[in-house]
């Protein structure tokens, strides 16, 4: 039976009533009302929907707990890719930053936006009609987890937006967890006899990771909402600052601190302003975000890899502290490579106890005359893996022996070598066993094998059942629930995630691979490029070098991957066994007039930004390149061309073309005759 329609009026009444007290309590800091008026309202709206439960919705302020633990957490496909900036560390750095965006403005000068630089953990809030439907985290940047249930949670996090909005939305912001409410959550602990965490941003990342929402809703977290990601319909202004203030008066959390700046003088002095306060915030802060105001030059100027160049981070000193050193480890990675750590006494660095240090290589240690039982300075810079920065010579005892790499792998004691011109040292035994182990931990993750954890492909590499990456997709039921505490239900659950896994898109295929050079954010761009596995093992390193991002080196080991036998055999395998070996439905270039055409455009271009021309180009099939190479069909020369890229052309035969003649070819797709 309906609800009487003075009921509904009612309910919708105390929703919208308590969505404006929660506004102003979570977001404004500006309560109107008493704890217990508003627990009176709530109350009532709790009583009206248990007598009427046709009329509780999920944007119900009553519905922000009481979800059921979950048994997992699904993959979210984010609506447009969720970046990482890059890092300034000092002022030299953020002016290359700015010099460089101003050379793609064609030499114009471009205001900006300061923001403090959360130390939390990212999500995605997507909104339709303004209701939320689903909140995401960042993931690897373009799959995320589904943690709608844990995000309600948030108070901060409106369910329902409060002014007009696009019909679609997604607001991108970073969950924390505040000094204050860590240290009564540790307190609280402490007081059951619980072990305590260790920093604030893991157990805000850990928090909206559990399953059960009414442990994440414990956790007292908050959000600071940043932007927007893809939407449909109109609405998202242009500007940076204007976007923030609109997002505001829909109901988000927007940063106080927030600044705009003209010009980088203003940038500068908003960095060491709050250098030396930002301690003094109740959240972690690692730097500054700076973003280009003007939002409609962000798609034109692009990304590099997965770093947006309308953007940068200018991250605060590194945090640094003394130990001693135990010890130096040698760890063997997939590849072959040997690398050397730091066993450390545990101390702490920005509050994480750090027992481990990494040493990147022979030269890093015999440069740095680090030694056995030394005292050294250890950094955490810009929350990365801790290093050893500098010795404390006057903390030395006795004369330890300096640093060798070993001749012989720790692990299988086969041969070391180090190639000339080469920092790392490699394993040539090819049947490793650390790295048959590392290579299957890689593959596992990579294409996001649940239930395989690095213990279990310790225990089914020694127990024979997995050789290669390949035997992953041959376990059988029979021979997993045999295994010491297995069980059929996980084992159920290991087959159905190796099953589904098989559909993973090209890019993910080969970043499992384990290809030198090749991390996850190399294979999205190989795989845009390259849509088929076919099309790929079949390209020159010409060709590979044609792809923005894609270096030499890089080129150079992918065509010697695809050159081996038994690389082209383990992908035949993988084919056989039913894997995927093409990218995602519209992953592969535009297609047009210009497919199978390369451009190089040099010099000032009259009609438009030359990041404009070249995502024309694109979107017409065409491939826009840095440089000139055989592959590169014309080079256009605009006003005051570069002189190197003029004469690489006349080195390899390619045509140069005016840009008068370049925007014919682009109106009428018609190439021109050199």
């Amino acid at each position: 039976m309906a609800a009487p329609a003075d009921i509904v009026r009612r309910v919708e009444q105390l929703r919208e009533e308590l969505d404006r007290h929660n506004y102003l309590y979570y977001v404004l800091d500006s309560p109107e009302l008493s704890d217990a008026a508003y627990d009176s309202l709530m109350r009532e709206l709790r009583e009206l929907e248990a007598q009427h439960p046709d009329l509780v919705t999920p944007a119900s302020p009553t519905q922000r707990v009481g979800a059921p633990p979950d048994g997992g957490f699904a993959e979210a496909v984010h609506r447009s890719p969720m970046f990482s900036l890059s890092n300034a560390f000092d002022e030299e750095e953020l002016q290359a930053w700015y010099d460089r965006t101003k050379r793609l403005l064609e030499g114009r000068d471009f205001s900006m936006v300061c923001e403090m630089k959360i130390d939390g953990l990212a999500v995605s809030l997507t909104y339709q009609d303004g209701l939320l439907v689903r909140g995401a985290t960042r993931g690897d940047g373009a799959v995320g987890e589904d943690v709608t249930s844990n995000l309600r949670t948030i108070r901060s996090i409106p369910l329902r937006l409060l002014g007009d909005a696009p019909p679609l939305l997604e607001v991108r912001g970073e969950v924390y967890l505040g000094k204050q409410a860590f240290a009564r959550l540790n307190a609280t602990r402490e007081a059951a006899g619980l072990p305590t965490y260790a920093n604030p941003r893991n157990t805000a990342a850990g928090s909206v990771r559990q399953l059960d929402p009414a442990m994440t809703a414990e956790r007292s977290l908050d959000i600071w909402v940043y932007g927007t990601g893809g939407s449909q319909g109109d609405g998202v202004p242009d500007t940076q600052s204007e976007t923030l203030h609109w997002l505001q008066t829909l109901g988000f959390k927007i940063n106080p601190h927030t600044r705009p700046c003209p010009a980088l003088p203003e940038v500068v002095a908003f960095y060491k302003e709050w250098l030396e306060h930002w301690e003094e915030l109740d959240y972690g802060t690692d730097g500054v975000v700076i973003k280009m105001d003007d939002r409609t030059q962000w798609e034109p100027l692009g990304v590099v890899g997965r770093e947006p160049r309308w953007a940068i981070a200018y991250k605060w000193p590194a945090h640094q502290a003394v130990t001693r050193l135990r010890e130096i480890g040698i760890n063997v990675g997939r590849t072959g490579k040997l690398n050397p750590y730091a066993i450390l006494e545990p101390v702490q660095v920005a509050g994480v106890t750090v027992k481990q240090a990494t040493l990147h290589n022979e030269d890093y240690v015999t440069g740095k005359d680090i030694r056995v039982g030394d005292q050294v300075v250890v950094e955490r810079a810009g929350e990365v893996i801790p290093q050893i920065v500098r010795v404390i010579p006057e903390g030395r005892i006795g004369d330890p022996p300096p640093f060798q790499m070993p001749q012989r792998c720790p692990v299988c004691a086969g041969p070391v070598v180090r190639e000339s011109g080469e920092s790392a040292h490699l394993c040539t035994n090819a049947s490793c066993p650390a790295q048959l182990y590392e290579r299957l931990v890689h593959f596992r993750g990579a294409m996001d094998i649940e239930g395989v954890g690095t213990k279990w492909v310790r225990i089914l590499l020694d127990r024979g059942l997995i050789q290669d990456v390949a035997d992953f997709y041959t376990l059988k039921m029979e021979e997993l629930v045999t295994q010491e505490r297995m069980g059929e239900t996980l084992a159920t659950k290991i087959l159905a995630n190796v099953e589904q896994s098989k559909g993973r898109p090209l890019g993910r295929l080969l970043y499992a691979l384990g290809i030198l050079h090749v991390g996850s954010e190399v294979a999205g761009l190989i795989a845009d490029r390259f849509p088929t596995m076919e099309r790929l093992a079949a390209a020159t390193e010409e060709e590979l070098t044609e792809v923005p991002g894609i270096g030499p080196k890089i080129a150079a080991s992918l065509a010697t991957f695809f050159r081996n036998r038994q690389n082209l055999e383990l992908i035949e395998k993988l084919r056989g066994l039913g894997l995927r070996m093409t990218a995602e439905p519209g992953q592969a270039p535009a297609q047009g007039p210009l497919t199978g055409l390369s451009f190089c455009v040099t010099g000032t271009l009259a009609s438009a930004p030359r990041v404009q021309i070249e995502a024309r180009i694109r979107s017409l099939g065409g491939a826009a390149t840095d440089s000139v190479t055989r592959v590169t069909s014309y080079l256009v020369a605009g006003d005051a061309p570069g002189a190197s890229k003029l004469r690489q052309a006349q080195r390899y035969g390619t045509p140069t073309i005016s840009e008068e003649q370049l925007l014919a070819l682009l109106d009428t797709g018609e190439v021109p005759v050199s």
